[in-house]
């Protein structure tokens, strides 16, 4: 198990923390217009309920999500979402100082996303994440640790791994395809965030911060405790842990 990098204030001053951020700013903007805007369509085109409004939902965010990670990889790493950068940082894979900054970036860009999509739609409001009738708060954020773990867990294997020669360049395709899979199972239910910054844009648009809390503490949780199962049990390390600002 790797110790956590702490990271320093300086790397804020380095150009490719700089470009790395403002990357997340970008990817994670991008990520959350199309996600959300094709929630907001599904709603306006067919009321958003039933399966098949779901599965465009699951759909849109699945390739939109490995489109942004393969343009984002070599820049920022490509996280667009809180909780993979803390399920990084727990293993030492990027600095906590960095961590903070891509944290601010991504709640940036998804807020900015949101808020053109309302001005964009005529006033239409952004669609939260908030829990069904007949979800508990402790069955929500068990579902978003569980969801989550899932998408982290796959961020190790096919992407952080340096022994991931089964998969290849696949990475970001295999991390699209189970946040596609886990809206699918879990959207009835949680909404499926996995991604705070994906329950925050919306929210902050809308005004409306119901549930909120559920969105953070779930994917923290699970995005966190898979960064460290996976770092300690499956990985093999053949380097020295980062010393300032490297990425994964």
């Amino acid at each position: 198990m790797r110790k956590i990098a702490l990271g320093s204030h300086r790397e804020a001053a380095q150009a490719d923390c700089l470009r790395a951020v403002l990357a997340e700013i970008i990817l994670t903007f991008l990520f959350v217009f199309a996600g959300v805007g094709s929630a907001m369509a599904s709603e306006k085109l067919a009321g958003g309920s039933g399966i098949a409004g779901l599965a465009a939902v699951a759909v849109a965010h699945a390739l939109v999500v490995a489109v942004m990670i393969s343009a984002g990889l070599h820049i920022s790493g490509g996280h667009l979402n809180p909780a993979v950068t803390l399920g990084l940082a727990v293993a030492g894979n990027i600095t906590i100082f960095r961590s903070a900054l891509y944290w601010i970036a991504q709640l940036l860009g998804s807020t900015l996303a949101c808020l053109l999509l309302r001005f964009l739609t005529g006033g239409l409001e952004t669609p939260i994440h908030a829990l069904p009738s007949g979800v508990g708060y402790f069955q929500g954020v068990i579902m978003e640790v569980v969801l989550t773990f899932s998408l982290l867990f796959v961020v190790y294997a096919t992407i952080v791994d340096p022994k991931r020669t089964a998969v290849g360049s696949q990475g970001p395709i295999l991390v699209g395809l189970v946040v596609g899979a886990n809206i699918l199972a879990g959207g009835a239910f949680s909404g499926a965030s996995m991604n705070p910054a994906r329950s925050f844009g919306p929210a902050f648009a809308a005004g409306n911060w119901t549930d909120h809390w559920v969105y953070w503490v779930g994917p923290l949780l699970g995005g966190g405790l898979a960064g460290f199962v996976y770092d300690a049990i499956f990985l093999t390390h053949t380097h020295m842990p980062i010393r300032g600002g490297e990425d994964y």
